[in-house]
């Protein structure tokens, strides 16, 4: 390999002027030793190609300009990163000596270029490199131009590239597994279905044997019923897990997928027990990128699903068929049966889940209703208020019961943050004081120097009120109620499956009334509650679990009849100090001035209760009913002081959508609004987000706040 520390020039001479914003790859160009380089040193350059250099180097796009006859690369500290090891020995060498695995695809398209000057540009343009050890095909937006020496000559090829590797993976991952959700119920037969799916998940990667091993529930063993494979022998039959590796069933069944060099191994559990394993082998070493494990581990669920599904249907009909001539063994298999599918179909929880949802909604419905009416009938009556403020009630009552259901779903839209538990307890104390009564003494123990916490604040505020709460009413009597909060170091055990390196723990304990081992066994039922009828919803607890495991830590509950109960919510620290909160006062910032609101939502009457609010805010809002009605607006010349977008829209969604104005308006304030979407971080593309159902006043400090960031 040629030496990058051997300096053209004496050490003491001054850098070359077009190079002194190069970044560290214009460093290199100034120290590295050019003997061989078709190109020379950089003071023998030509003034365009310097110029150009002098452009390209500082530039934060992607560049790289393949110079001369044999294109010998030069490019830019952003584009070093999307070549990996690459770099830094493809600089100033000809392109074939380290693009060689791609230069059959890559050299026509810069021959192309350079022999008639002529623009090539294409989007999502497929490439296969090897930038990390390994091939990969890897996704590119391109734009190859010629540039010219002083003569008018072709010198060289400019070429601007934006990877969109992430992305169309993404699609293609999600068109492939909607493609098998469809096919697999169709084939009915479990045979088919597994069939099926190794031989389209094989496809799709390319690779030489696939198959499940279902475990056999001794620890040591695994069959395989049936695989796909090429050029390879048959893998049907019994095999140990030990011929794999010494550690592997553990891994597996501790829901760890397993990456081997030539194959990856991706557990499907049920009710934290192994039941069979997807693996997926190679012809030649080969490193699983993070997509493609989801789309193994996707499919795996997926298939296995349909999969213990169609043996359950298979095994109640023929159970149903020899019904008669063998009852009392036939009963026993028949309930195993219908266990199986119940578990398929989880149809005890939707039906237990849809009637508390129906009680309790329409509980809520019946005074908003009620109210609605009676203002309609006598709008100036002297109860309107009244009325006004009761259905004000219900509804905000209905949207905290929502809350609880997407927070004991794992649905909920949370905005994580470094909170202070210490704090949070402290800010808390007046509320609590005043929910338990002047009957429990309350003790708390939260070191201030405990490390900030990472969860949704809010979210965190009513976890800990239910708990609060629940210990109060197993205590009516009075008694002792405890906040106590450390780091699991000093803590009680650790609860299982938690991938989270730190945590810290906060625990609430009474000395109430306890529960026994089936009120425990069934405490995190939905609206199961051992409350009198009207005293609680029976979504506490779930809503605290869902809490917990959505932002990445657990929930667990201990409790001794006749002495308490109690009850440790686990959360992952953060590294940074704890933000401030912000104020949960209900002032509506009116509009400074009149700024133009673009309003996107294809739900008509939500798009003109939004409208009405913004408007009456003072804002001048523009409404569009989709994403292309409002690109419509934007190319007649439209431009927003800020857009406000549903997420879940039928064509496009608004995260999308938001992402195509910002190439339009870098600087555009955008607000997600979602109502049931289980958006991350990472999918929400720093966009701020509302959560629906919203009031007037956090609609008002959204769009302030995003606005006041502008100025």
């Amino acid at each position: 390999m040629r030496s990058l520390q051997q300096p053209p020039t004496d050490a003491g001479d001054p850098p070359l002027g077009f190079l002194l914003n190069g970044g560290s790859v214009g460093s290199l160009l100034q120290s590295m030793d050019w003997r061989g380089s078709p190109v020379g040193p950089p003071h023998t350059w030509s003034p365009h190609l310097q110029t150009v250099m002098g452009t390209l180097l500082p530039a934060q796009a992607q560049c790289v300009l393949f110079w001369g006859p044999a294109y010998v690369a030069l490019y830019n500290d952003a584009y070093a990163p999307s070549i990996g090891t690459k770099h830094p020995q493809a600089l100033g060498r000809p392109a074939q000596e380290n693009w060689s695995e791609l230069w059959d695809d890559l050299e026509p398209l810069l021959r192309g270029v350079r022999e008639s000057g002529q623009t090539f540009s294409a989007k999502d343009r497929p490439f296969y490199i090897e930038r990390h050890g390994v091939g990969e095909t890897a996704y590119f937006d391109v734009s190859y131009s010629a540039v010219r020496e002083a003569d008018g000559s072709v010198g060289g090829v400019l070429c601007l590239v934006t990877e969109t590797t992430e992305r169309v993976r993404f699609q293609q991952r999600q068109a492939f597994l909607l493609e098998l959700g469809r096919a697999l119920p169709a084939l009915g037969d479990a045979e088919r279905i597994e069939a099926f799916a190794v031989s389209r998940l094989a496809r799709r990667l390319g690779a030489a044997r696939v198959y499940f091993g279902e475990d056999q529930g001794d620890g040591s063993n695994f069959q395989v019923a049936h695989d796909w494979s090429e050029a390879l022998p048959s893998f049907v039959g019994q095999h140990a897990y030990a011929s794999f590796g010494a550690s592997l069933r553990e891994q597996l069944a501790a829901g760890q997928v397993v990456q081997q060099p030539y194959s990856l191994h991706v557990p499907v559990l049920r009710a934290g027990r192994l039941e069979t394993t997807l693996s997926v082998h190679f012809h030649t070493p080969h490193l699983c990128p993070e997509d493609e494990c989801q789309l193994v581990e996707e499919s795996a669920k997926q298939a296995w699903a349909a999969i213990t599904h169609a043996r359950a249907e298979r095994a109640l009909h023929l159970l149903n068929e020899s019904l008669e001539e063998r009852v009392a063994s036939a009963l026993a298999q028949r309930e195993s049966a219908m266990l199986q599918l119940h578990e398929a179909h989880k149809m005890e929880m939707i039906g237990q889940l849809t009637g508390g949802i129906a009680h309790d909604l329409n509980n809520m419905l019946t005074p908003i209703i009620a109210s609605f009416e009676l203002m309609r009938r006598n709008p100036q009556s002297e109860r309107a208020p009244r009325l006004i403020d009761g259905g004000l009630q219900a509804a905000e009552r209905a949207r905290n019961l929502v809350g609880r259901l997407l927070s004991f779903a794992r649905r909920q839209t949370l905005k994580p943050q470094a909170v202070s538990l210490a704090a949070l307890v402290e800010d808390m104390r007046e509320l609590i004081a005043r929910s338990l009564g002047p009957t429990i003494t309350v003790h708390v123990q939260v070191d201030p120097a405990l490390p900030a916490v990472v969860a949704d604040p809010h979210q965190l505020e009513l976890a800990l009120l239910n708990l609060v709460v629940n210990g109060r009413d197993a205590m009516p009597e009075g008694g002792e109620l405890s906040i106590v909060a450390g780091i699991d170091v000093n803590g009680p055990p650790r609860p299982e499956g938690v991938a989270a390196a730190r945590l810290a723990w906060l625990q609430v304990r009474d000395s109430g009334c306890g529960m026994d081992a089936e009120q425990l066994r069934r405490c995190f039922e939905p609206f199961y509650s051992t409350k009198a009828v009207g005293k609680g919803t029976g979504l506490g607890l779930p809503m605290v679990q869902g809490l917990a495991v959505q932002s990445g830590g657990g929930f667990t509950l201990r409790s001794w009849p006749g002495e308490g109960t109690e009850a440790t919510l686990w959360l992952p620290t953060s590294d940074v100090a704890a933000s401030c909160r912000d104020s949960d006062t209900a002032e509506a910032p009116l509009a400074g001035r009149k700024n133009h609101v673009l309003l996107v939502d294809d739900e008509a009457i939500v798009r003109h209760a939004t409208a009405l609010q913004l408007r009456d805010l003072g804002y001048e809002v523009i409404e569009a009913d989709s994403a292309a009605a409002a690109l419509q607006l934007v190319e007649r010349g439209l431009v927003p002081d800020v857009l406000v977008t549903d997420h879940v829209m039928a064509e496009m969604t608004g995260v999308r959508f938001a992402q195509q104005m910002r190439q339009r308006q870098a600087n555009l304030p955008v607000l997600i609004i979602t109502g049931y979407a289980n958006l991350t971080p990472r999918e929400l593309k720093g966009f701020e987000v509302l959560r629906k159902p919203y009031r007037r006043a956090e609609l008002a400090q959204s769009v302030a706040r995003l606005l006041a960031a502008q100025r």
